[in-house]
């Protein structure tokens, strides 16, 4: 099981890499200064596709992401904790694409990795699920998937 988080944690850092370029080359970007993407922006471009999902696949990783949300690494005390932090936004897909960039976090940042893998079978169904639910963005989005597919 092991081997197959890697490689799908090494998938989840390659995609998302290139998704968020993808979201700054297609407009969904903060303005002048700092390049950084509008996940806001974007969420709000594709609520429709989040508010009643056709695909079953898309469907099932939406409703697990919202279930079983990937808690938020903060500082309590002075001390690493976790807090449920629920994103401040009534909008789903705000909602659920806050909760995919947290599973990018809390592995890019070491919470959740330390040289092994904690909550192994838990670990590996929000990346599934991450997954999935950026793909579908991509295919739902003419500007961003042009940008992330451009050399």
């Amino acid at each position: 099981m092991e081997e197959r988080l890697n490689n799908l944690a090494s998938e989840v850092f390659r995609i998302f890499a290139r998704f968020e370029y993808a979201l700054k080359a297609a407009g969904f970007h903060t303005g002048n200064g700092d390049a950084k993407p509008d996940w806001q922006k974007f969420a709000q471009s594709l609520s429709q596709t989040f508010e009643n999902p056709s695909d079953a696949e898309f469907r099932t990783a939406v409703k697990y992401i919202l279930e079983h949300p990937p808690k938020k690494q903060v500082i309590d005390g002075g001390n690493l904790s976790w807090s449920d932090a629920p994103p401040a936004t009534n909008l789903q897909s705000d909602r659920v694409l806050t909760y995919v960039r947290r599973v990018r976090n809390n592995l890019f940042h070491g919470g959740k990795f330390n040289g092994r893998w904690f909550e192994p079978e838990r670990s590996e169904l929000l990346l599934k699920h991450s997954l999935t639910i950026l793909i579908v963005c991509l295919q739902n989005s003419d500007e961003v998937r042009m940008a992330f597919d451009s050399e």
